[in-house]
């Protein structure tokens, strides 16, 4: 097997006694997007730090590019980069200034930092807006300038921790595109979300982390398999016949029916699709009218949801940011 990205074994960090990430094993291989998929205080944040050498892990292994973080937390750092949750850049200089600062800290000279942050300023689509202030830029072009403060070196491995949180879809599209164009180039990404089409769309295999434990692994398509090979969505004309319907579905589907936020719609994971057409009959012939159905392949949301009990955007108890 060719040499893993990221390689873990028992990983643990804990706060007082709140076990934050709890005996993780990972083995994500170089190149393309791995996805760490999570609510709020699942763990990923703190698991990131620990990969990235910003906190020491309290129990088990890792190596990141085969170093281990403990031990060769130096080799790491000179490897990977981390763009945050928050800007990391300076709010008070123009972009440019942003990115010339920290070429030269990577040991640009004056005139290769100026080149270096013109390049990054043309691929991030912020030549225009270079020379103005970053406090000034709208939520997307912050998220861009980060990005690109992150790579003035390109690092072999990026992890990028809820990059597109608060993001309009405008500019969540146009990170997705910017994740996209570095793997291209070679980076590896690592990514956090609890943004379950983030995960769907840029990810080659994921990992879904809850209270600090792995509890899934695979392609999308591979977590959607695994709790059925399809779902059906019914959308009731009357709130007040709902719990009917779902009275009725779960008999004639032989499956849990569950209720959703929408007071009128109920889902259903299902492996004998057969059923389905018996089933809206039964609807049909009790008096039940019906405004809309589809069945298809589970959602990331609904895959996340039979795994662990709850939707991904519910925060769980474990807190994540204790550090």
């Amino acid at each position: 097997m060719a040499e893993l990205a990221i390689e873990t074994h028992g990983l643990v960090k804990t706060y007082g006694e709140t076990r934050a990430v709890d005996g993780i094993d990972l083995a994500i291989e170089r190149g393309g997007v791995h996805g760490f998929l999570g609510p709020n205080g699942a763990g990923k944040t703190t698991a990131i730090r620990m990969l990235a050498t910003l906190i020491r892990a309290d129990a088990g292994t890792g190596t990141v590019l085969g170093y281990d973080i403990a031990r060769q937390a130096d080799e790491v750092r000179s490897r990977v980069s981390l763009t945050g949750q928050f800007a990391s850049v300076d709010e008070d200089l123009t972009g440019r200034e942003n990115l010339r600062l920290i070429a030269k800290l990577y040991g640009f000279g004056g005139a290769g930092a100026t080149k270096r942050a013109n390049e990054l300023l043309e691929a991030f689509g912020l030549a225009e807006a270079g020379d103005r202030v970053v406090k000034k830029y709208s939520g997307g072009m912050r998220r861009r300038i980060d990005i690109a403060a992150s790579i003035v070196v390109t690092p072999e491995l990026l992890f990028l921790d809820e990059p597109t949180t608060g993001l309009d879809p405008r500019s969540r599209n146009e990170v997705w595109d910017i994740v996209r164009a570095m793997v291209d180039f070679g980076t590896t990404v690592m990514l956090t979300t609890q943004y379950l089409d983030e995960a769907d769309q840029l990810a080659d295999r994921i990992s879904v982390i809850d209270t600090g434990k792995i509890i899934a692994e695979g392609t999308a398509t591979e977590l959607k398999a695994s709790v059925g090979s399809g779902t059906l969505h019914v959308r009731v004309m009357d709130r007040d016949q709902r719990d009917n319907a779902r009275s009725l579905l779960t008999r004639e589907l032989d499956v849990p029916v569950d209720v959703t936020a929408d007071p009128q719609a109920l889902t259903a994971a299902i492996d004998d699709r057969g059923r389905v057409t018996r089933a809206l009959t039964a609807l049909d012939e009790s008096g039940i009218g019906i405004a809309q159905f589809s069945l298809g392949q589970p959602s990331l949301d609904e895959v996340f949801l039979a795994l662990t009990g709850h939707a991904a955007d519910e925060p769980t108890t474990q807190e994540e940011d204790a550090a």
